[in-house]
């Protein structure tokens, strides 16, 4: 018998195994390399992050005046920012957390309808981005003296178009995850910050390249924030912006909406309503 072999049958189990670490690492790589969804995830935080402040960096080195003249505008930005991914992530966490919980499959045995659920997330994302976004706008009055409320009246406007462009892009990521399983369930934290760098949020769509300037423009945020700060610089309400953040609402909830049921009947047919979960 080889010393190698009499020392395999008194420690048959080392404390430390490479060979047990490199299986562990295999399993959890053909995880990763399965999803899709895994892999985007791992690439959108460094990337989004440098384009985004590479476009604020731009436009405050070139526009500093400009800025300037515009008291609150960044508090604004972040402030209405914040409607809309409250908005998205209201529709998705209160549909994951039915989806933790294998509750979904319970909840369709009863006489609930897919439509009547989908307005129960909706009121749901509403009562949380509400609780979320008033006691910090409130909060900026005496911290930075600037009220999000001076904004008067076109500030409904902003928020309810916000706010419903965070529903569809929450019904687009239930699809997703009712499509892909529970493995796409990291969509609801990064997909609207991948809108940020062309939702024109903290610096106006001129700033863009001009291919990327009519990304920017088919999306409502960027109509939002357009006309948010033609207020705070010019004192003008652009009446046009807010319409074209209308019509392109109307059209991206109704291709998410079809999206969305689609989804769910596959779900249905194929019985993942029962199977999926924590």
């Amino acid at each position: 018998m080889l010393p190698s072999d009499a020392a395999a049958m008194v420690h048959p189990n080392p404390a430390f195994s490479l060979r047990r670490v490199g299986a562990m690492v295999l399993r959890y790589w053909y995880l990763l390399r399965g999803s899709w969804p895994r892999f985007l995830e791992l690439a959108y935080w460094p990337t989004m992050q440098m384009i985004l402040w590479g476009y604020i960096n731009q436009f405050m080195a070139s526009s500093s005046a400009w800025v300037a003249q515009g008291a609150g505008v960044l508090v604004s930005a972040v402030l209405l920012w914040d409607v809309l991914f409250r908005g998205q992530l209201g529709v998705s966490v209160s549909f994951l957390e039915e989806m933790w919980s294998r509750n979904l499959g319970h909840l369709f045995v009863s006489p609930l309808r897919p439509g009547e659920w989908v307005a129960a997330l909706f009121g749901m994302s509403l009562i949380r981005t509400i609780i979320g976004v008033v006691p910090a706008a409130l909060l900026a009055i005496p911290l930075f003296g600037y009220s999000l409320f001076d904004l008067g009246l076109p500030l409904a406007g902003f928020f309810a178009n916000l706010i419903v462009f965070g529903w569809s892009l929450g019904l687009v990521i239930v699809a997703l995850i009712l499509r892909y399983g529970m493995g796409a369930e990291g969509l609801a934290w990064i997909v609207v910050f991948m809108l940020a760098p062309v939702s024109a949020v903290y610096y106006p769509v001129s700033v863009l390249p001009g291919w990327l300037q009519w990304v920017a423009l088919s999306l409502p945020s960027a109509h939002v924030f357009e006309g948010m700060r033609a207020i705070l610089f010019d004192g003008t309400m652009r009446w046009d912006h807010l319409a074209w953040a209308v019509g392109l609402n109307a059209l991206f909830m109704g291709l998410c909406t079809a999206a969305f049921l689609y989804s769910f009947h596959q779900a249905r047919v194929r019985g993942a309503l029962l199977q999926t979960g924590e």
